[in-house]
């Protein structure tokens, strides 16, 4: 039997919006909404919100120039919802002015963070239309010429989350430049590369000739450049586009050369070529004018990693949301999960990043790709070096990893998320972050201990993908930022992030410099992240762990003795020195070696 009271509280984004208590309900509902410094309150309107989980509740919504707030009447059933508009997907009227049935006249909104929402307003007098339209216009500014939120918050941080990568200094933290590789600006006027950064580190051998001759076989210009570095052994992981290849087979000396350089920097016997396709996918492409490198590329071995397209990955997540939301269907959940492919397609994204870590561990250098280089390859150079570097496993170096392999090199992120476009049907849309951000996951279930961020970190990141609260994830590439001066005119994510460090730090964390991760990328071990992907649903609570809960007051029970004890010396510290300062003259004969103290660790 329910409880009487039934709480349903969405509010994950801002935790300074504050439940209202029972006793003032009947009072202003929305008086209590704390905005943000840049956001205006629109409309509010009194509908009736029908709640999956509690079913049909009164109450009022609130729609500023970046969110949508419920709040329910009834102090029997306490609802709130705070959903940033951009993470609304569609909008669409539900029923007519001569629908009959209860609450069928409203508005559905489909959100992109697996949630819908239904709204039901009176039927006289067109209740809905001033609600669907301000609610349509502000949801997909874009579309209507209005500026994305992110351009209009006025929020304070104490830290430059924009300052948190610097591309020269990753590539210094790295061993880079040296009497293999450089670093070249040849693309600071994104003239060689409209989609790559304009720092790049190649083959120390190639001149900036061959490197724009090279970007004439690659798809987009993409050529290959360096990732990653393996300090001991000097291997590389090389990320790049497909080879324009072509129905006739085309070749290009100046590519085979280029690659061939690659493979001389740390005399890797055979460079291998991580192509993240299925083998079928990339010879279709020829079609198209792509392909992918044959056997005119000596010294070199191809390895497909059977990885889907984004379409294939849309359509099995668009499943997942139908078996998870609203509700779980426990009798047939083992088969319907598996339906969805959601974790066959996570399990060949790791086993892909294990086999290159695996590689360049081992001494070998590699080069990955898929069709452009923008998605799968993202999504396998950053797992990779997850896997192998450990400084990207900390909290600030998480966040110069997505920074680097993601935002720099051109995922995009526009195309992919579809930021204040209303065109849901777009078929550029697609979750591959999402699923980046899904294997991360499985990796810190795996190893607990190894990633001194948590769970939150993630979850965070993940809302904030949708927001549009923050720059970081506008656009789709380095170039058009600069055109829409981001980093001028918006606010960095890292800037909420590390305001707070301590909410997203993992307790069980264990720094070890040198140790290189290997997932287990087999489905008996991979998980459903149920704290995401079902977390709308309040009886799927996250309940953090008793080792977890006592861990944590370990810790502040360690800081309390810590301080304690710190005070302790400082006061003995003082009455030493008095003493001494009210002695006589010392004697050599009878004086005593000074106290040391120790801060020991508890």
């Amino acid at each position: 039997m329910a409880s009487p009271v039934s709480v349903y509280n969405s509010n994950s984004l801002d935790p300074r919006i504050r439940t209202t208590p029972r006793d003032s309900l009947k009072m202003e509902l929305l008086a209590d909404v704390s905005l943000l410094p840049g956001e205006e309150r629109i409309i509010d309107k009194d509908v009736i919100y029908i709640c999956p989980f509690n079913g049909a509740v009164k109450g009022k919504v609130l729609i500023t120039n970046y969110r949508l707030y419920f709040k329910s009447l009834d102090a029997d059933v306490l609802v709130s919802l705070d959903v940033p508009l951009g993470a609304i997907s569609r909008v669409e009227k539900m029923g007519g002015a001569s629908s009959r049935g209860e609450n069928s006249y409203g508005l559905d909104i489909t959100c992109k963070d697996m949630r819908n929402l239904r709204f039901a307003l009176k039927q006289e007098g067109h209740s809905r239309r001033d609600l669907f339209e301000i609610l349509f216009r502000f949801a997909f500014p874009l579309s209507h010429g209005l500026s994305l939120f992110a351009y209009l918050n006025q929020e304070k941080f104490p830290e430059n989350g924009w300052s948190i990568y610097k591309p020269v200094e990753e590539f210094r933290r790295q061993g880079l430049p040296n009497n293999k590789w450089r670093i070249t600006f040849i693309n600071k006027n994104y003239d060689l590369c409209d989609t790559y950064p304009t720092v790049l580190a190649v083959p120390f051998k190639s001149a900036e000739e061959d490197l724009k001759r090279v970007a004439t076989f690659r798809s987009r210009g993409r050529i290959p450049v360096l990732s990653w570095i393996h300090r001991e052994n000097k291997a590389v992981i090389v990320r790049c586009s497909q080879p324009l290849v072509g129905m006739s087979g085309k070749r290009n000396k100046d590519d085979e050369r280029y690659l061939d350089m690659i493979r001389e920097a740390n005399d890797t016997t055979k460079l291998t070529i991580y192509d993240a396709r299925p083998s079928v996918n990339a010879v279709a492409n020829k079609a198209t004018g792509g392909g992918y490198e044959g056997d005119e590329y000596q010294n070199a071995e191809l390895v497909f990693l059977d990885i889907q397209n984004i379409h294939v990955m849309r359509e099995s997540l668009k499943k997942l949301k139908d078996i998870v939301y609203p509700n779980v269907e426990e009798s047939h959940w083992l088969s319907s999960l598996e339906s969805t492919h959601w974790l066959e397609h996570i399990k060949l994204v790791l086993s892909g990043a294990i086999q290159v870590a695996d590689k360049v561990s081992g001494g070998n250098s590699v080069v990955v790709h898929c069709s452009d280089g923008w998605d799968r390859t993202a999504q396998l150079t950053s797992l990779a070096m997850l896997m192998l570097d450990s400084h990207f496993r900390t909290l600030r170096g998480f966040q110069v990893l997505i920074e680097k392999e993601w935002i720099s090199f051109g995922h995009k992120f526009a195309s992919r998320i579809g930021h204040g476009d209303k065109n849901h049907t777009d078929q550029d849309r697609s979750p591959i972050f999402v699923q980046f951000i899904d294997c991360v996951w499985q990796m810190t279930k795996q190893f607990p201990t190894a990633f001194e961020f948590n769970e939150n970190l993630l979850l965070t990141i993940l809302d904030h993908l949708y927001s549009c609260r923050f720059g970081t994830f506008l656009y789709n590439c380095e170039s058009v930022r600069d055109q829409n001066e981001v980093r001028t005119k918006t606010l960095s994510l890292w800037s909420l992030v590390n305001s707070k460090m301590e909410i997203y730090l993992n307790p069980f964390y264990t720094p070890e410099s040198g140790r290189v991760l290997y997932p287990v990328a087999s489905m008996r071990h991979l998980e459903l992240w149920v704290t995401y992907y079902i977390r709308w649903n309040p009886r799927i609570q996250h309940q953090q762990s008793p080792v977890e809960q006592r861990y944590r007051e370990l810790l502040a029970l360690r800081d309390e003795y810590l301080k304690k004890l710190e005070q302790l010396q400082m006061s003995d510290s003082s009455s030493t020195s008095s003493d001494l300062a009210n002695s006589t003259a010392p004697n050599a004969s009878s004086s005593t070696p000074p106290k040391q103290y120790l801060r020991t660790p508890l």
